[in-house]
């Protein structure tokens, strides 16, 4: 399949590291512009320098804002006007004894990885339904229909982004715009080698150490091995791609298969 998204411009929220970091380069290899968001400006600065050293030709756009704010959403408006593609990607994660995570941090999971994805889908989805053609996604994850007993807080946060996606595919129904969810299985990327590092030995090699969650927290792989950030970039632009026109209001699974499904 030949995927061309040449003409098109791109919003990764965070992008200067894993999982968003792996989409931005795929986005860019398929042709499309591709603005690299991250709080630091230092940060963002090195991560569009190294994404044009690996897609040569390509013409990423600084993104420095932190849009988990209002202020941070309005910066990036100004920065990047016009986006084709919106990928909802920022999101905060780790371990806590559900009875301890306080109100504030509630709070926190549901404005990092919820309210900042809909102030972003309020402000493009518009100028997207107007031209007729969009494509608005969310990364979601397992956690959002198999609750972690140690990441309640997040699991929280990722169900209701299904929910989010699902409404706003309902509003731009008939647009030309197409809204789906990705949900990402563990994957491993730097943020998480330090989670599963949390939960198991830290003696382990990493090899070994990875098996070892699996097995013991994630037992109902089938892939029964962390998702590389590849993988799911794959499936992020497909479904920004014209093939996935008539793919829209769907949770989109590249969670590496479960023994018993939880989903269709």
């Amino acid at each position: 399949m030949r995927i061309d998204l040449t003409g098109r411009t791109a919003l990764v929220t965070g992008s200067t590291q894993g999982i968003g970091a792996a989409i931005a380069v795929a986005l860019a290899r398929a042709g499309a512009r591709v603005g690299v968001n991250g709080r630091d400006e230092r940060r963002v600065t090195e991560s569009v320098e190294a994404l044009a050293r690996e897609v040569p030709g390509a013409e990423p756009v600084p993104v420095a804002a932190d849009v988990s704010t209002d202020e941070g959403a309005a910066r990036v408006a100004k920065l990047l006007p016009r986006v084709d593609i919106l990928v909802n990607n920022l999101g905060v994660f780790g371990a806590a004894d559900p009875l301890e995570i306080t109100d504030a941090e509630w709070r926190r999971y549901f404005e990092v990885n919820v309210l900042a994805a809909v102030r972003l889908t309020r402000l493009y989805l518009p100028g997207m339904a107007e031209r007729g053609w969009g494509r608005v996604q969310y990364v979601a994850s397992d956690s959002a229909v198999v609750i972690p007993a140690e990441m309640i807080h997040y699991g929280m946060s990722k169900t209701a982004l299904l929910a989010v996606s699902r409404g706003f595919a309902k509003k731009a129904a008939g647009t030309g715009v197409t809204v789906n969810s990705v949900i990402a299985g563990p994957t491993h990327t730097g943020g998480v080698e330090d989670f599963v590092y949390e939960l198991v030995d830290r003696e382990l090699p990493w090899q070994e150490a990875q098996r070892e969650f699996m097995r013991r927290h994630r037992p109902q792989s089938l892939l029964q091995r962390l998702i590389e950030p590849e993988e799911i970039a794959h499936m992020v632009v497909y479904l920004a791609s014209d093939q996935a026109s008539a793919t829209t209001g769907g949770a989109l699974r590249v969670d590496g298969g479960y023994i018993d499904s939880i989903l269709p």
